[in-house]
């Protein structure tokens, strides 16, 4: 699937990844947590899968972005993640084809989401 690396810097820490994209993140002003990175992931999965399937289908959304908020069990654990549209349709549109597509991206598509849904395994290897 592919990797990235994170790296402490002066400033905080980086990610990279194997085509040269980098983002700074850390816990201070203009940095994304950890965790809005992995918000930003499951938003990011979900519009960039929609967008194109009702597309495909005949229909361009005129507006088309997500908010995702998270809420915590626990200072380590997230109980829940919620991801709400928020989208303009054409003035022809019904909006039943996006809501079939978004729909069917968040059950099927998202790599993103039904991997936090399904629990994925994390595994730890210190480098020995």
């Amino acid at each position: 699937m592919g990797s990235v690396r994170v790296e402490r810097t002066e400033d905080g820490f980086v990610a990279r990844n194997e085509r040269g994209a980098e983002i700074e993140m850390g816990a201070g002003d203009g940095l994304f947590s950890p965790v809005e990175l992995l918000l930003a992931a499951v938003g990011g999965c979900n519009v960039m899968t929609v967008e194109p399937l009702t597309a495909k289908r005949g229909h361009r959304l005129v507006r088309l972005a997500v908010e995702v908020s998270a809420e915590k069990e626990s200072p380590t654990l997230l109980r829940s993640v919620t991801v709400t549209y928020d989208v303009e349709l054409a003035p022809e549109d019904s909006g039943e084809v996006f809501e079939a597509v978004a729909e069917r991206v968040h059950e099927r598509h998202c790599t993103v989401s039904r991997s936090l849904q399904k629990g994925t395994e994390v595994r730890l290897d210190l480098g020995r």
